[in-house]
């Protein structure tokens, strides 16, 4: 019977250093990834009034109550996005987001905004297949064909962004949105962290395609072809 005890201890034990191990391991990879993405696009990320100019600004899409009206974190980055075009950084406005619902609008919403700011509407494209940062920056690369973008979004979220778009090819830069406070922001820097290293396997060894492609609708042309 003690036997039989020792025996089993020793398999519990075994299987303890392993998952501990395992646990290490995972934390380890984590860690390295996150710490390549944040260490790289931190050379390409700068405040508007150092950042190069590029042909588009691209504003990533977010929350849309139900009544219209686009949440803070996204009117941070849209006006961000207004003042990029509005100081001659960028010739065109690239808003990308989830259209993917009848009931639910994020592009038209962010349409809306930027257009009662002065923007030329035919600056203005609209991706309404942009269901995520990763297929929001590859359909700017292969469907917009942009060569050269701004990205604008909040600063926990700036850098996956612009790694994914240096490694799709594109001469990305980033602009942080950080005009509020946003009470959910430590649960986002939770939850960025593992996108970080979803979006490298993504882009690195999966080279995974967006859900929509579609024509090719150049951004140095009239934004109103993309009209909904």
């Amino acid at each position: 019977m003690m036997k039989g005890e020792n025996s089993l201890k020793k398999v519990l034990k075994k299987m303890i250093i392993f998952g501990i191990t395992v646990c290490i391991s995972m934390m380890l990879i984590i860690g390295l990834i996150n710490y390549r993405v944040i260490s790289l696009a931190k050379n390409y990320t700068h405040e508007i009034d150092n950042i190069p100019k590029a042909d588009v600004a691209l504003v990533l899409g977010a929350l849309v109550h139900k009544n219209g009206r686009v949440s803070d974190i996204l009117a941070d980055r849209l006006d961000v996005g207004i003042e990029l075009y509005k100081e001659g950084k960028v010739k065109k406005v690239l808003l990308s987001g989830d259209h993917g619902r009848k009931n639910y609008d994020e592009v038209n919403a962010m349409k809306k905004y930027v257009l009662e700011a002065g923007i030329d509407e035919k600056d203005v494209f609209m991706d309404h297949a942009g269901f995520s940062t990763y297929e929001s920056i590859y359909r700017a690369r292969d469907v917009f064909e942009v060569k050269s973008m701004i990205v604008v979004t909040q600063e926990y979220h700036l850098p996956r962004a612009v790694y994914i778009g240096r490694q799709l090819g594109i001469e990305a830069y980033g602009v942080p949105s950080d005009k509020h406070f946003y009470p959910k922001l430590m649960m986002y820097k939770i939850r960025e962290s593992i996108a970080r290293c979803k979006d490298f396997v993504y882009v690195n060894i999966l080279k995974k395609k967006p859900t929509f492609l579609g024509e090719k609708i150049n951004i140095l042309g009239d934004g109103r072809r993309t009209n909904d």
